[in-house]
């Protein structure tokens, strides 16, 4: 573990600790540190800006309900359960919602000046949403926490419960699902016509 690693785990156990005693003041210190993450991880698994605000907001309620009782054993890291929770919490709400065709959003009004390379690149970016939103959850939840959200293979297997080398066998068989996909929709050949 990084020596930051070290000091924001020990900030993130005292944050707890007064949560556990009614402490309000931690409570908001402790969402303002991981609330930009959760958000953005919520975001990346649920693809739906209010589905993962509510998922946020369930997140740091378990997280207010728990402190009381929460123990730091070993190398058990604060961040890694929250991080645990929310892609639990998504996961869950992902199965519960039916899933919309990408047709039925529409296209964002790009308030960016049109050009070739903006067509392109939200194109592929179309396309690799439809692709990642096609993948069994558990290869999903790895590839976003690992290539979007930027989370170590040790931190990734912890936060799905599994091990480095199961997380690894989602990692291979989410990407040549992606390539699959991709391939099918003719991306992989446009992407690269760009380059």
């Amino acid at each position: 573990m990084i020596v930051g690693e070290e000091t924001d785990d020990e900030d993130d156990r005292v944050l707890v600790a007064a949560i556990g005693r009614g402490s309000h003041r931690a409570f908001q210190a402790l969402m303002d540190r991981h609330m930009p993450f959760v958000l953005r991880l919520a975001r990346r698994v649920v693809g739906h800006r209010d589905d993962a605000d509510e998922v946020a907001q369930e997140a740091f309620l378990r997280v207010w309900t728990i402190a009381p009782r929460w123990r730091h054993d070993g190398d058990a890291r604060f961040k890694t359960w929250l991080y645990r929770v929310v892609v639990n919490l998504c996961l869950d709400r992902r199965r519960r919602l039916p899933a919309l065709p990408l047709e039925v959003a529409g296209d964002p009004s790009d308030p960016a000046p049109n050009s070739l390379e903006q067509v392109y690149a939200g194109e592929a970016a179309r396309l690799v949403a439809q692709a990642l939103d096609e993948l069994p959850p558990r290869q999903r939840a790895a590839v976003i926490l690992c290539y979007y959200a930027g989370v170590s293979a040790a931190e990734a297997a912890a936060t799905l419960e599994v091990t480095v080398s199961a997380l690894e066998s989602l990692l291979v068989r989410g990407r040549r699902a992606l390539r699959v996909r991709l391939s099918d929709l003719g991306a992989l050949e446009s992407m690269g016509d760009q380059q």
